[in-house]
């Protein structure tokens, strides 16, 4: 394989860097580029058109020199070493490391960008995934396989409760490899310290592989890190036959970071600026989970991403609510009720939960009590908007029980605490506790069988 170098550059913009006359070069290839003072610095081909290719610098660009810069295509995309030696470890966006571990020895390279996995080859999603919080385990289950992401906004809490299910995610059945594959877009050096150390102080950090792409790191970096990830995901859950559960955040810093490039590539804008093309390349890593026929391991996917100015119709959130099977929406007035975690449960949703819940699988009453809260809470609101009609003293008493009944909803089945780690049992006993505050009459959701075994409320009926 004859490797061609080209002295010299045509442009620097930003990250990108411009270099004609070139021949027999590939989209998505490898490059080193070597400016004057000697060392070596990674790039990938983003373009290549009429013996032109546009290249992004990994590191940056800052002092390349335009006369007597080198660049080598290396007629290969980029691949990582990866072996089960990963997990416990910490890299940055481009799988370096972070850690004192040194770098990864490996009979093989992956290539990062994956391929999409055969629809005809999926397996239906089963199987839930346990988190310990009672909010996403009881009303919104998250099933093995499946990309459940969560739309939060600045200033709430999705750090904490990222770092919580990572801490506390477990197989329903513990007697399968379970491991979190970790992956922070743009955060700050104080975000990447609570995490590494938060899973280091829980001893969850040997189940744990970490890419870390911080805000001071080059932004082109950040559109590499997911693909990094999801690459160490799919090498662990079909070649070692683990379950993983990979966590990113924050994918608007990931959008952002594309729509950085489009504009540095001249591309034609779409909605607020992002590339046309940003819901294909959404699509292209959220599509990377599942499971697959003939293969014991799966992916499961939780992105976080936060909207500006809690706009959930805002691009990102939006064109993500398309490709992937539900969310977890976080609500700022809760947070600002203190609390936590602050899911409004109501826009939320699991659209896989129905087939992993119930007999078989968490318990049987679990189908028909989350049914049951999510009811019960959707009239809360319709009782809180006429309360500030006519005053809660004006409400009949059945109103007002629903009202005392969303309280203790809020302060008690959402509100836990960072460490709390509740078990399913424990979950779905505290649902049942909830709609105690209920008559008979008013479980409409739940079998006689059902309110026969589980509930222990009130007998009458209640006066409306």
């Amino acid at each position: 394989m004859l490797i061609k170098e080209y002295s010299g550059l045509t442009q620097i913009n930003g990250p990108l860097v411009i270099v004609e006359g070139i021949g027999d070069v590939g989209y998505d290839e490898m490059v080193e580029i070597t400016p004057p003072t000697g060392e070596t610095r990674k790039g990938r081909v983003l373009q290549v058109s009429n013996h032109r290719a546009v290249i992004q610098v990994f590191e940056g660009t800052n002092g390349l020199n335009i006369n007597e810069t080198r660049v080598k295509f290396l007629q290969h995309p980029m691949e990582i070493p990866l072996s089960k030696e990963i997990l416990g470890r910490v890299f940055n966006g481009v799988a370096e490391p972070l850690d004192q571990g040194g770098p990864v020895f490996a009979k093989e390279k992956y290539n990062v960008n994956g391929e999409p996995i055969n629809p005809f080859a999926r397996k239906y999603p089963r199987n839930y995934i346990q988190t310990g919080i009672s909010a996403i385990d009881g009303l919104m289950t998250l099933i093995r396989g499946q990309k459940l992401p969560i739309f939060s906004g600045n200033g709430l809490p999705h750090n904490q409760l990222a770092a919580q299910i990572t801490r506390q995610a477990r197989l329903g059945d513990q007697l399968e490899d379970f491991a979190v594959v970790f992956v922070a877009m743009g955060i700050k050096h104080d975000e990447a310290d609570y995490f590494v150390k938060s899973f280091e102080d829980s001893g969850v950090l040997q189940n744990v592989v970490m890419y870390i792409n911080l805000a001071d790191d080059p932004s082109v970096e950040r559109i590499i890190a997911p693909r990094v990830g999801l690459t160490a995901a799919e090498y662990l859950a079909f070649e070692e036959d683990m379950h993983i559960l990979v966590i990113m955040t924050d994918m608007t810093s990931y959008s952002e970071a594309l729509r950085e490039l489009s504009s540095r590539r001249g591309e034609v804008p779409s909605r607020k600026g992002y590339p046309g093309y940003l819901y294909s390349d959404l699509a292209g890593l959220y599509e990377r989970a599942g499971m697959i026929k003939g293969k014991k391991g799966s992916i499961t996917q939780i992105p976080i991403l936060t909207m500006p100015n809690d706009d959930i119709t805002h691009p990102v959130p939006d064109l993500t609510g398309y490709i992937t099977e539900g969310q977890i929406v976080l609500q700022r007035d809760l947070y600002q009720k203190g609390v936590y975690p602050p899911v409004n449960i109501l826009p939320s949703l699991s659209r896989l939960m129905k087939d992993g819940i119930g007999e078989g699988y968490t318990r049987e009453d679990h189908p028909g009590i989350s049914s049951q809260l999510y009811a019960a809470y959707a009239h809360v609101q319709e009782v809180k908007a006429l309360a500030s009609v006519i005053g809660e003293d004006e409400l009949s008493k059945r109103d007002q029980m629903y009202l005392e009944l969303g309280r203790t909803f809020e302060d008690v089945f959402l509100n836990q605490d960072r460490n709390e780690d509740r078990s399913i049992e424990q979950t779905l006993n505290l649902a049942w506790e909830i709609v105690a505050n209920l008559p008979k009459t008013e479980l409409d959701r739940v079998s006689a069988d059902m309110i026969a075994k589980y509930y222990r409320g009130k007998e009458n009926n209640g006066e409306t």
